[in-house]
């Protein structure tokens, strides 16, 4: 992003729920993807993770989402930026130090059959981690029972002998969960937890998950592309495009009144039951944001991911673009004292949002906000 001076920092939305648990701070990801190409997966982002909350982290595949989970949880090294878990900067250089972590902080994968080695049995997916997180002086078969009460596989003994392929894929994810768990981690990161399931268990998964956050104060990321389920399973939202953070704010506000164009692109595709952006629907197509196939912009868009380019990563989709967007990449404007975008035209994009501004500027070219506040 381009360097400007930094006023006001963001108040999340999810800092009301506990105490702070997780920092990313200027966290970015780089790959080599040929000889003189660098693919930036993960550019500058920053968000705190809350005990009890849960923070969503939203966009379409390739945005770096699941490369932002695995920096957290760290099985991946930064190219820059940093991390730290209740305070103190996280520093993983041997193998004790990454068991450690790992107590902390869990990630639960999208596919809950390819995560379970397919030659073991539920028990030893479960017996392992305890033993290894919790201590020797642990009762092991009551905790593994413990367990699998917790993620509702009920009568235990039903489920412990079995292997993964004769679960359903429901009961494989309950598995995952509970493995997680074994850790007693403070930190759990979920990415894309119920995207292979039927759609008819989805939401029952979902009420799984916020039931095992309230019950263990859990501070939670959610990674997915729907942003219909975030608005129902989080506290904040941050809506990731090419890397960057381009949109963040309430759940509610995010979804129901969205600033960014991408953020209105994704909020008028998602398939919910409440008609979530049927009115944005209706809205955009008046406008000519979108074209009858539900595109932005220029057919020659963007790939999210794929190697930077100059200005705003969203500006070839875009059909408030101009010189100003190719240009220079916009960093998070302030919309209230808890919502940002980065966009140099929010007046144009959400001039409804943008009129209620405290400042009372009712222009999106003001200073942006500074990083998020710990408080």
């Amino acid at each position: 992003m381009s360097e400007q001076t930094q006023t006001q920092p963001l108040t999340s939305a999810a800092a009301a729920r506990g105490p702070l648990a997780m920092q990313a701070i200027s966290v970015s990801k780089d790959f080599r993807i040929g000889r003189h190409q660098t693919l930036h997966a993960v550019r500058d982002v920053s968000f705190n993770l809350y005990r009890g909350a849960v923070v969503a982290l939203v966009g379409e595949s390739g945005s770096g989402k699941s490369t932002a989970a695995r920096l957290l949880a760290g099985q991946e090294r930064l190219t820059s930026g940093a991390i730290q878990l209740d305070g103190k900067r996280v520093e993983v250089t041997s193998r004790g130090d990454f068991r450690r972590y790992k107590s902390h902080v869990q990630l639960v994968f999208q596919d809950p059959f390819s995560s379970l080695n397919p030659v073991h049995t539920v028990r030893y997916h479960l017996e392992r981690p305890v033993k290894l997180h919790q201590g020797k002086d642990t009762d092991v078969d009551a905790e593994v029972a413990a367990l699998m009460e917790q993620v509702r596989l009920t009568p235990a003994k039903q489920f412990l002998t079995k292997y993964p392929h004769e679960l359903s894929g429901g009961q494989r994810q309950r598995v995952s969960f509970a493995r997680a768990l074994a850790a007693r981690p403070s930190v759990l990161l979920a990415d894309e937890p119920v995207s292979m399931l039927d759609v008819s268990i989805r939401l029952e998964m979902l009420a799984l998950l916020d039931d095992l956050r309230q019950r263990f104060k859990l501070a939670m990321l959610y990674i997915t592309h729907d942003i219909a389920s975030a608005r129902y399973f989080a506290d904040e939202v941050l809506v990731m495009y090419a890397g960057e953070i381009v949109e963040r704010g309430p759940a509610e506000e995010v979804t129901q009144h969205p600033a960014h164009p991408y953020t209105q692109l994704l909020v008028a595709s998602a398939p919910d039951p409440d008609n979530l952006g049927s009115t944005l629907r209706r809205k955009t197509h008046r406008s000519g944001a979108a074209d009858s196939s539900g595109r932005l912009g220029s057919e020659a868009a963007q790939k999210p991911g794929s190697a930077a380019t100059a200005g705003c990563p969203f500006s070839p989709r875009c059909s408030f673009a101009d010189d100003h967007c190719f240009a220079e990449d916009p960093a998070l404007l302030q919309i209230s004292a808890t919502r940002g975008a980065a966009c140099w035209h929010l007046d144009a994009a959400a001039p409804e949002l943008v009129a209620k501004r405290p400042d009372n500027e009712g222009t999106s070219s003001s200073a942006p906000i500074g990083n998020e506040s710990t408080n």
